[in-house]
């Protein structure tokens, strides 16, 4: 038994290698290539049969991938754009909630009102990884890919919450509008508490170590450490786990070494890449017990995957364009967020693929209904959502990319470009102004000239590139005592860091300057 599964396991890991490898010759998006790869593979006869088990997505898959979202995520960006982002999140959340269940209702005989409502919750929520997965990969512009990372990140939560009281409804009979709506609010800030809890209880842990492995570990803990006790207390996990990457990400300049932070980007970008693979795979091997589930004929059950899955993009549509623009009327609104172009809206209502998320929840359904009845049309509810799942994954995402050409849509780097050499120009003056001060002390040398010279034309480099409106009026920095070199990369990093927090540069540019900073002391040893 743990032999087969073992077996299995490497073979996953060797078909991930070899379908990463083939969508990187082929030019598509992994997650896409995985899914079709799974789908063919589970078709294969003799193959044994491969169960995804929807605990293990939510306790061992989802905790780290949300984390590391949340570690890489600009907390700057995401309050910008919190307006869109919670129309999208919640707003949409609740719209495809009830739009396609009123579908699934009058489409599929069998679903009750609660069921139909559950199947709308499960495939509200958008795939954190699809989505970050394709639209970085395609190049749009930064705000847009803003904008779908944020929502995914925290859709979940409202459809997981929804999905809880259509399955109670389903069960007992009985619904509470203003019931599903407070236990929403509790149920998010609770996991946002014990995400933020978590966080700095993580942080002051990882500050106190110097072993690297060890830090390290630490790390990849530290989503559990968040996500199981917001879980078991009936609270957002989904949440809890964001909000601890967020938290961590903006502290980890702090409070972790170069060598560290190096080795930390090798082993969870790894992670990542790894668990993004099996799960993509997982969900294409699913098909043959997802087929044979339900008694109904297999073009029926097609049929019901068609109708719902048109309903689910197509609700995405009727819901960001109008939301877009009335919400303009606003003057406070269209003030502060200028109507953006109507291509950029395209894009954004376009992007709505959906993943791992909504298979766990189908397949968490229980077997019990009302009265100890089955569920209503539960097979049925674990097809469709198959369905929707490869329907968006695959039509949206291989039409994305001939979209974006088709719009003339390209990633503008300007903002970025300033934002990186102002960060460059910055911190090579607060390494001079440092490497002066030392040179008053007593500190010389051929290296230290060298030093100078090398900032020096870094400074001249820089400047050509620089928003002189975002410089800080004040750049400079302590001055204290330390072996010249390593002082001034430090100079360099405190006045990284306080860019990024005064909001001058994105938490992407920070991150960049910082790994050549972190490579730089490296080398010095």
């Amino acid at each position: 038994m743990y032999l087969q599964q073992v077996e299995l396991l490497i073979g996953l890991l060797f078909g991930v290698a070899a379908l990463a490898w083939l969508a990187a010759r082929v030019k598509v998006p992994y997650p896409i290539l995985m899914v079709i790869g799974g789908l063919l593979i589970g078709l294969l006869p003799g193959l044994p049969r491969v169960g995804l088990d929807p605990d293990l997505v939510f306790l061992l898959f989802l905790p780290p991938l949300l984390y590391r979202a949340g570690l890489e995520t600009s907390w700057r960006d995401f309050t910008a754009n919190i307006r869109p982002i919670s129309m999208l999140a919640v707003g949409l959340v609740l719209f495809t909630i009830f739009g396609v269940g009123l579908v699934a209702k009058l489409t599929i005989p069998s679903l009750s009102w609660p069921a139909a409502l559950a199947l709308g919750a499960i495939i509200s929520p958008t795939d954190a990884i699809a989505a970050t997965a394709i639209a970085q990969r395609l190049g749009v512009p930064k705000r847009i890919v803003t904008i779908i990372e944020g929502e995914s990140l925290v859709n979940d939560a409202t459809a997981l919450v929804a999905l809880s009281f259509a399955i109670a409804a389903a069960q007992t009979g009985e619904f509470s509008t203003s019931g599903a709506l407070g236990n929403l609010i509790l149920v998010t800030a609770g996991g946002i508490g014990i995400g933020w809890l978590a966080g700095v209880v993580s942080s002051k842990i990882l500050s106190r170590l110097n072993d690297t492995s060890i830090e390290c570990t630490i790390s990849l803990l530290t989503p559990f450490l968040s996500y199981m006790p917001a879980h078991m207390a009936g609270l957002s996990g989904v949440m809890a786990a964001v909000t601890t990457g967020l938290y961590v990400g903006r502290r980890l300049p702090y409070i972790s070494s170069s060598r560290t932070r190096l080795r930390l980007d090798a082993v969870w970008d790894t992670l990542v890449f790894l668990f993004n693979g099996i799960i993509f795979i997982l969900i294409g091997l699913q098909i043959r017990d997802v087929a044979s589930a339900s008694n109904l004929p297999l073009t029926t059950l097609i049929w019901y995957g068609v109708v719902v899955s048109a309903a689910t993009i197509i609700g995405r549509l009727i819901w960001v364009y109008p939301v877009a623009y009335l919400t303009r009327l606003i003057p406070a609104i269209a003030k502060r967020d200028p109507l953006p172009p109507w291509s950029h809206t395209t894009i954004v209502a376009w992007t709505g693929m959906r993943g791992i998320v909504s298979l766990a929840a189908a397949l968490s359904i229980p077997l019990v209904g009302f009265k100890g009845q089955p569920f209503p049309g539960r097979d049925i509810i674990i097809f469709v959502t198959f369905c929707v799942i490869v329907a968006t994954l695959v039509l949206q995402g291989l039409t994305l990319a001939p979209l974006i050409r088709k719009l003339g849509l390209t990633a503008d780097h300007q903002e970025e470009f300033i934002e990186d050499s102002t960060a460059r120009y910055l911190i090579a003056l607060a390494g001079v102004e440092r490497l002066d001060a030392l040179v008053a002390q007593g500190a010389g040398g051929k290296g230290v000239t060298r030093l100078r010279e090398d900032l020096d034309e870094r400074l001249s480099l820089h400047s050509r590139g620089i928003s002189m409106e975002t410089m800080p009026a004040d750049p400079k920095v302590g001055i204290p005592t330390h072996r010249v070199t390593l002082e001034v990369i430090g100079a360099q990093r405190e006045m990284l860091v306080r860019l990024r927090n005064d909001g001058v540069i994105g938490e992407e540019v920070m991150k960049r300057v910082q790994k050549e900073l972190d490579l730089e002391e490296s080398r010095i040893g």
